[in-house]
C-alpha cells in the first residue's frame, strides 16, 4: 500500500511542475523560454509515462514513453531550426 502511495504522491508532484513548466510555455517572456519550458515539460511527462508505466507494470507504456520522447526531440530540433532560419531572415 505504502508504494502505491508513493507513487500517487510522486506522479501528482510530477503533473504540478508540468503545470509550472507550461505556464513558461505560454507566458515565457523569450522564445529561448519558451523552448526550455517546452522541453523540460516533454521531460516530465516522458516521466509520468514511466512512473504509470512502473505502478501498473504495463511495458507497453515503456514502448509509448520511447516513442513519445523520440518525436519530443525531433520537434525540439525541428522548431529550433524553425527559430534558426526565421531569425537569420530578421538580420
Amino acid at each position: 500500500m505504502t508504494t502505491t502511495l508513493a507513487f500517487d504522491l510522486i506522479g501528482y508532484l510530477f503533473v504540478a511542475s508540468s503545470v509550472v513548466s507550461l505556464y513558461r510555455v505560454l507566458w515565457g517572456p523569450t522564445i529561448p523560454d519558451r523552448l526550455l519550458g517546452l522541453n523540460v515539460a516533454s521531460a516530465q511527462i516522458l516521466a509520468i509515462l514511466v512512473l504509470y508505466a512502473a505502478k501498473e507494470k504495463l511495458h507497453v507504456y515503456l514502448d509509448v514513453a520511447l516513442v513519445y520522447d523520440i518525436f519530443g526531440f525531433v520537434g525540439i530540433l525541428a522548431l529550433t531550426k524553425f527559430l534558426e532560419k526565421r531569425h537569420r531572415k530578421g538580420e
